[in-house]
């Protein structure tokens, strides 16, 4: 058998005692420390994600309002667009009824100046017609001066569009003739013009002058 271990001496005893009470009181302190390190990064990450989330949200309703914007003013400019599309089709409508009124208008005026006008010549070529009709068959330059004015007269009114109305041998037609005088029944058919007294003129479907006729007794 070895001989007995000795204890250690009673002062080293205690020292040894003292440096274990330490380190275990440091290894507690230490202990502590890291709870309260580990609490407090944990409440550091549960702050976190609040206080980054708040810019978050006022990032995604930014787009959001600017997009509530922008439709607002689409659908205005569109409701804008139809109103002044609507106001111009309604001012297009306005001029094209207008230029009708006014194109009727002036056609009607132009017309009346016209039929005016030939009024105006009737009395003219009856006189000329007067005229010839006294100077009998015989030849003179006279005639032939005023056969070439009645011709250019006449001429002139054709190509305004005026048609004479002189209707020997038709039925009477209250719409273009007067009847002035009767004719017997060896005059021709009863109810026919046998005689025109004064030549009649319309311009187109308007009559200028009716005839002044001699009818046929029915």
């Amino acid at each position: 058998m070895g001989k007995p271990r000795s204890k250690p001496p009673r002062a080293l005893r205690e020292k040894l005692r003292r440096a274990a009470d330490g380190i275990k009181e440091r290894v507690q302190s230490m202990s502590e420390e890291e709870k309260k390190a580990a609490a407090q990064a944990e409440e550091t990450e549960r702050q976190e994600p609040q206080q980054a989330g708040e810019p978050q949200d006022d990032a995604a309703q930014q787009p959001q309002e600017e997009q509530i914007d922008l439709a607002e003013a689409l659908h205005k400019a569109e409701a804008e667009r139809d109103e002044y599309l609507d106001l111009a089709q309604r001012k297009q409508a306005e001029f094209a009824n207008y230029r009708r009124r006014t194109e009727g208008i002036r056609k009607e005026a132009y017309d009346d100046g016209r039929r005016d006008a030939v009024e105006q010549l009737l009395p003219v070529v009856d006189n000329l017609e007067r005229a010839l009709a006294a100077a009998g068959e015989e030849e003179s330059s006279l005639k032939s001066g005023v056969e070439m004015v009645l011709r250019q007269t006449k001429d002139a009114l054709a190509k305004m569009g005026v048609e004479e109305i002189d209707p020997v041998g038709q039925p009477f037609d209250a719409e273009l003739m007067n009847a002035v005088l009767q004719g017997t029944a060896e005059e021709g058919e009863p109810g026919s013009v046998c005689q025109v007294l004064q030549k009649g003129y319309k311009l187109g479907e308007r009559v200028i002058r009716h005839a002044m006729v001699k009818v046929v007794a029915s």
